[in-house]
């Protein structure tokens, strides 16, 4: 069984090599290359390195506008210290919302768990859950991973004022997704971000709605969310319950010149509950209540948590919903792109095509310098366009295309290497043997150029070796001549067949040769293709061919004309001199002949005989000139009433016969002889005189009638005296 695999395998990579030897290298390696990286792809091998890149292009894109809607109150160290209290008592979150609330804020988020009462201040701090309906607490929901821990949500705070806080995390440890919706024992439960943003969206007539592209999908003001799938984007068969969407995470710029990252404007618990916050910074905005406290631990990775160098840093765990509600709020609001995906489809297509880039650029090229800068254009030009899309929300794989791209111009390159190693090893051994061999000859490689020639095709051109070497045809012949050379080579390389052409050929002394070139195509261990042309000097031979000709010609003009004469009397010995019909004697060869395949192939067969009626009057009335113009009208209406397979004959004066072949019933003939007869009867004008004439046909059908020649040619001419006797214009059947 190993044996048999083995086998296969080596005439799989025998084919593969036959295939890159036959011109389709760029090809098959693009397809092999694309097939391995989208291979690696499928597995999930390129995931950590396409989470990477990502991170580094949210950390490139340009910082957008201040975020105005969203205002964070911090839990710091300095306030645990000085209260030295966790949790905080319910009386000082009572306290801080109360507070809060005095400015009308539009949504206070509280991003901390109260699902037990810490004294003092538990009853004060229900009542003014009571007096908020824009308030929003948090739950932990329990899902497969942690199915024995979940949290509830705070004392006091109905169904509609609570909001899961459940996060995602990728392979690598970081938050990329966000979950708007969950599903757990057939409740919905809608996700702390989004219940904040709906709050706000609210008085500007912003509900949640399904989207018109597609009814399973959230549509929210401008913004239709795209449900996250396991295998969109990088991520391969990634957990994808509840509603996600992979985050876009935004980049508000500080209000500060040094134009830092600062994400959310924040304030301090502390100053908050002193009344040091100005009113702008908490009415008609977002309020986020949350610990960013190193000791309390709360805090995750995301994109902009890593740099290309030093260590990570993580964002605390109420900045990481800011991005969320605000990512949710600005969709929605100004129409900020989130996150779509090509389908598998597009994005092997997308491979594919970088793949086959990589392998054409350095197959095509073959310049180190050049082929190296070419590599980096277009890795730049990869790099950019994948950013460019990433900022209108496209997320298309950037590794698994440089990849391939890589792979493919590696690939080639070391093929490269290879045929120009072989080419080298074969150039000596075909210099070496050719120069043995008398006759004229020249080897080209696929640019047509000259690699090897003997000694004999140097003296036999007038030029030395080393002027010829890389060169081509079009650097010593004429135009019109180096045109024919280059043609018949590529004739040679596009059909692999040998080929023997005569051509014209000019030395380096002006003078002019025939010669007869016998080319042949020939490969070598690497595949490279060699045309090798064998040269006969055939000058004195043509020049005795010439003369051979014209004695032939002579020859040929002399027989030409015995043969038109002969054909000449042939032509009158079996046509009618005057319509061009055939006559008596073609007509009885024809018949007898007809009559024999008709009985052969069991068919049956037709004979018509024609009398006009009234000739002999035309000919007495306006004379014997007029009559013969009359019959080659006549004439001409019978053959064009005919099929091919028909034979028309003039038997003389005005009698004319029709063999009808291969008719399948006697209906056929009688269906003709009303032809003829409607034909006939047509006013003929000669000479200002409408002429009318009409015709008597008599038919007898083989083998019906006879089965003989003469019979079947009494019967019809006895029918057609018939016709005569009964009033003419008429046909009647034997």
């Amino acid at each position: 069984m190993n044996q048999q695999l083995d086998k296969r395998f080596v005439k799989l990579v025998l084919r593969l090599k036959q295939s890159l030897s036959r011109g389709h290298r760029e090809l098959i390696t693009a397809v092999s290359i694309a097939v391995c990286v989208v291979l690696l792809h499928s597995i999930g091998l390129l995931q950590s390195l396409e989470f990477a890149a990502l991170d580094q292009l949210f950390r490139l894109r340009p910082n957008e506008p201040p975020e105005e809607r969203i205002t964070i109150v911090v839990i710091n160290e300095a306030y645990l210290n000085e209260i030295r209290l966790w949790p905080i008592p319910d009386a000082k979150i009572a306290l801080l919302l109360q507070k809060l609330n005095v400015h009308k804020p539009r949504a206070i988020g509280l991003d901390l768990y109260r699902n037990l009462p810490v004294e003092p201040g538990n009853q004060e701090l229900r009542n003014t859950y009571k007096s908020m309906p824009n308030l929003i607490g948090i739950e932990l929901l329990a899902n497969d991973k942690n199915k024995n821990f979940s949290v509830l949500p705070p004392q006091g705070l109905n169904k509609d004022q609570v909001g899961f806080n459940n996060v995602l995390y990728d392979l690598d440890g970081k938050v990329r997704r966000s979950l708007l919706y969950w599903h757990v024992d057939n409740q919905l439960h809608e996700s702390f971000a989004l219940k904040l943003a709906l709050l706000y969206l609210k008085p500007k007539g912003i509900i949640p709605t399904k989207a018109k592209s597609n009814p399973k999908y959230l549509q929210l003001g401008k913004a239709s969310f795209t449900r996250f799938e396991g295998d969109d984007g990088a991520y391969v068969r990634a957990d994808d319950r509840g509603y996600q969407i992979l985050t876009n995470f935004p980049k508000p710029k500080c209000q500060s010149s040094s134009g830092e990252l600062c994400s959310f404007r924040q304030v301090s618990i502390k100053d908050v509950l002193a009344d040091k916050v100005q009113e702008n910074l908490i009415k008609d905005r977002i309020i986020l209540i949350g610990s960013t406290a190193p000791s309390l631990q709360d805090f995750v990775f995301i994109p902009y948590s890593s740099n290309l160098i030093g260590t990570a840093k993580p964002v605390p765990g109420i900045q990481l919903q800011a991005y969320f509600v605000s990512e949710l709020i600005s969709a929605a609001v100004d129409g900020r792109p989130l996150f779509k995906f090509w389908s598998d489809l597009m994005e092997y297509l997308w491979i594919f095509i970088w793949s086959y880039l990589g392998a054409v650029t350095t197959w095509r090229i073959r310049h180190a310098t050049r082929s190296l800068l070419c590599i980096l254009v277009s890795c730049f030009v990869l790099t950019l366009t994948t950013y460019i899309t990433f900022l209108y929300g496209w997320w298309i794989p950037l590794l698994p295309s440089l990849f391939s791209f890589g792979s493919s111009a590696i690939w080639m390159t070391s093929h490269i290497a290879h045929i120009q190693e072989e080419r080298k090893r074969s150039k000596e051994f075909l210099h070496h043997v050719i120069n043995t061999i008398p006759d004229p000859i020249f080897v080209k490689n696929e640019q047509h150029q000259w690699i090897v020639l003997n000694e004999a095709y140097c003296r036999f051109i007038g030029y030395p070796n080393k002027l010829l070497i890389e060169k081509s045809d079009y650097d010593f012949f004429p135009k019109h001549e180096a045109d024919v050379f280059r043609q018949q080579d590529d004739l040679v390389f596009r059909t692999q067949k040998p080929q023997e052409h005569e051509e014209e050929f000019t030395n380096a002394d002006g003078q002019t040769h025939q010669i007869a070139t016998k080319r042949s195509l020939h490969k070598d261990s690497a595949g490279n293709f060699f045309l090798v042309g064998v040269i006969r000097d055939i000058t004195q031979r043509k020049l005795m061919e010439e003369q051979l000709k014209r004695t032939a010609a002579e020859l040929f003009r002399s027989n030409n004309e015995l043969k038109l004469k002969e054909d000449h009397l042939r032509y009158l010995a079996y046509h009618d001199p005057l319509t061009g019909l055939s006559n008596r004697k073609f007509f009885a060869e024809q018949l007898y002949e007809s009559l024999h395949w008709a009985q052969h192939n069991n068919l049956l067969l037709g004979l018509l005989f024609i009398d006009l009626d009234g000739f002999k009057q035309v000919n007495d009335t306006l004379g014997h000139e007029t009559g013969d113009r009359l019959l080659m009208t006549i004439a001409g209406r019978l053959s064009n009433s005919l099929r091919a397979s028909d034979t028309v004959s003039r038997l003389g004066g005005d009698e004319f016969t029709i063999i009808l072949r291969a008719i399948p019933n006697v209906q056929i003939a009688a269906k003709v002889a009303e032809k003829i007869l409607s034909s006939i009867t047509k006013p003929i004008v000669l000479d200002g005189y409408a002429i009318r004439i009409s015709a008597s046909i008599g038919i007898s059908v083989y083998p019906y009638n006879s089965q003989d020649s003469e019979n079947l040619i009494k019967q019809a001419d006895a029918a057609m005296y018939r016709a005569k006797h009964l009033g003419k214009n008429r046909y009647e059947f034997a």
